[in-house]
């Protein structure tokens, strides 16, 4: 019976179906639902976890994968950086049993600091890549994608994008296929990657893409559905892969011929040069780099590609339309007349514990390197207290690099700010940098108790794993200082008072620091705020409450306070800010 899925749930089922047995991951949108949804099927199963990091997940997944067992990693685009290091050995080493690494780009930035395009990575570490376009394509690609890895002896990608990952369509579930563990034999010139042993194996690297790349000319995974219309007396083809091949067939209907790439490298060339042989013009229409184009460019095709279309975000039905049929997009005056949409940008949660943290930063002004997840917002007006964000991890060991070039009188005016979770991720080596060099950075772990941003996956700080199991819980205070750091402070960011005074000796001082903000992420089901707040007449219109930037805030036009009772939730931040006692909490 056929069910409705969204992208990531189709993959998990594929997997499931294609009898994985250990799947480790990061949580990174718009790859998380993957593994979340891998943990809710018997633990007999699959094996599921949150791993601390991609860099880990995927040895996990890598050394599953030799253990003889059918194995997947899942990212999102950037967490493919991190991956990268051993997924490019593994190139080199093969697989004994399937291997399939999910990464999940994200043209437009909905959730993201980039927009890479993750196809490069398949030419550099040379490995099989697919594409599917919907729901049933994420199900069928990724039973064929472990089929494939133990053909062809090589770990596979699989290259999602937010659409396609977020997006419901039908699938058609089947039973498990129960697979045997492969049968595990000591090979050290297969798997022990010292130059001696790699040499040999990249030759076998090189035999693999021949193999591939003959593949790719026939594989199923890419069909070509011809049209005798023309438009303006014209034979028009469309290369496309993913999500853009839905956008085409809502644009275009069946005016055109498509030539649908569902193996996106290595790329076919023979079934590229016949399909464009039979089409007076070829548009390519890809998001992103011009990956498919280059390819058709360099085996001699004359094709329309980011000439005509946009290297940046999302590509839309209405913008193919406009540029393959000249068809001028709907005027919005045309449109039937609505009140304006107003603008909704993000911000942190009502009784969000990083608020404090914020406020307390931008009163002392001070310069603040920032990293990833809900307190990124901490740039915006009014915090407006972040200075830059890079990437996981790089707030702790950018600051000691500032602190470096610019001397200890402005380390004393400078903090790194970095989540529980992303302080495990990739923050705490940069933590061991500082002490190991002699640094004297104050570090700020916003301990929120939840990976937050991703929605609410626990890590090793929480003390259960994707289950919910109940597990070790490691001891911030003790790894901190385990690594050097003797001044380890932990304090309440909604005790402005206290956590002022926390900060300031901690960038006093000629030592380095850590201060952990600790109060548990708002939404978690174990928080229970109580009353609202309410604005009495006390109110001196002074305009305080106003920099802590609460969406349950605002002001009358008289610039007298007014707090929405559908939106506080009665943390209380506002009632300590407040120097006149104009703000209370009532039941």
């Amino acid at each position: 019976m056929k069910q409705l899925m969204i992208g990531n749930g189709a993959v998990a089922r594929g997997a499931w179906e294609a009898g994985v047995r250990v799947v480790s991951s990061y949580p990174g949108t718009p790859s998380t639902e993957i593994t979340e949804f891998l943990a809710t099927y018997p633990e007999t199963d699959v094996y599921a976890e949150w791993a601390p990091n991609e860099k880990v997940a995927c040895e996990v997944a890598i050394g599953a994968s030799i253990g003889g067992a059918r194995a997947m990693a899942c990212c999102k685009h950037v967490g493919l950086n991190v991956m990268a290091d051993p997924l490019f050995t593994a190139s080199y080493t093969g697989v004994n049993g399937g291997l399939l690494i999910c990464v999940a780009d994200d043209p437009g930035m909905h959730s993201s600091q980039n927009e890479q395009d993750s196809r490069h990575y398949a030419e550099a570490a040379k490995l099989l890549m697919l594409e599917p376009s919907d729901s049933s394509e994420c199900l069928s690609f990724t039973k064929e994608a472990f089929r494939l890895s133990e053909t062809y002896d090589t770990p596979v990608l699989l290259r999602l994008t937010t659409r396609v990952a977020h997006s419901q369509s039908l699938v058609e579930p089947s039973e498990r296929e129960e697979k045997d563990l492969g049968p595990y034999d000591k090979n050290a010139e297969k798997y022990v990657m010292v130059p001696a042993f790699a040499r040999k194996r990249h030759i076998e690297v090189e035999k693999r893409m021949e193999n591939l790349r003959a593949f790719a000319e026939t594989t199923a995974l890419n069909r070509i559905d011809r049209s005798e219309k023309r438009i303006s007396g014209k034979r028009i083809g469309v290369i496309t892969a993913g999500i853009t091949d839905l956008y085409a067939r809502e644009a275009l209907g069946d005016s055109v011929s498509y030539c649908k790439l569902g193996m996106v490298y290595p790329l076919p060339t023979q079934l590229l040069k016949d399909f464009a042989a039979s089409c007076d013009l070829v548009y390519v229409l890809e998001e992103l780099d011009p990956f498919l184009e280059n390819h058709c460019r360099a085996i001699g095709l004359n094709v329309i590609g980011k000439e005509a279309f946009t290297l940046l975000g999302e590509y839309t039905p209405a913008e193919i339309a406009r540029v393959i049929l000249g068809k001028e997009p709907v005027k919005e005056e045309d449109l039937l007349t609505i009140a304006p949409v107003p603008g909704r940008p993000p911000v942190l949660c009502p009784g969000c514990p990083h608020r404090g943290t914020f406020y307390v930063l931008k009163k002392l002004g001070l310069v603040v390197s920032g990293d990833i997840g809900c307190y990124s917002l901490g740039a915006s007006a009014p915090l407006s207290s972040i200075d830059s964000v890079i990437c996981m991890g790089a707030s702790v060991s950018a600051a000691l690099g500032m602190a470096k070039a610019r001397g200890p009188e402005f380390t004393k005016k400078l903090v790194s700010v970095i989540g529980d979770s992303t302080f495990m991720h990739s923050g705490v080596t940069g933590l061991i940098d500082i002490v190991y060099n002699k640094g004297i950075n104050t570090v700020i772990i916003l301990d929120n108790s939840i990976t937050g941003m991703t929605g609410h996956q626990d890590n090793p700080l929480t003390g259960k794993t994707i289950r919910g199991e109940a597990t070790k819980q490691v001891d911030l205070v003790a790894l901190c200082r385990a690594v050097g750091i003797e001044s380890v402070t932990v304090a309440d960011p909604f005790d402005v008072k206290s956590f002022e005074a926390a900060v300031k000796d901690a960038v006093a001082s000629d030592e380095p620091a850590v201060v952990i903000a600790q109060r548990p992420c708002a939404l978690l089901k174990s928080v229970r705020y109580t009353g609202r707040a309410v604005c009495t007449d006390a109110c001196r219109k002074c305009g305080l409450c106003m920099k802590l930037g609460c969406p349950a805030i605002s002001r009358k036009e008289d610039g007298h306070v007014v707090v929405d009772p559908t939106q506080c939730n009665g943390c209380g931040l506002c009632v300590g800010v407040c120097p006149f006692h104009a703000l209370e909490k009532q039941d």
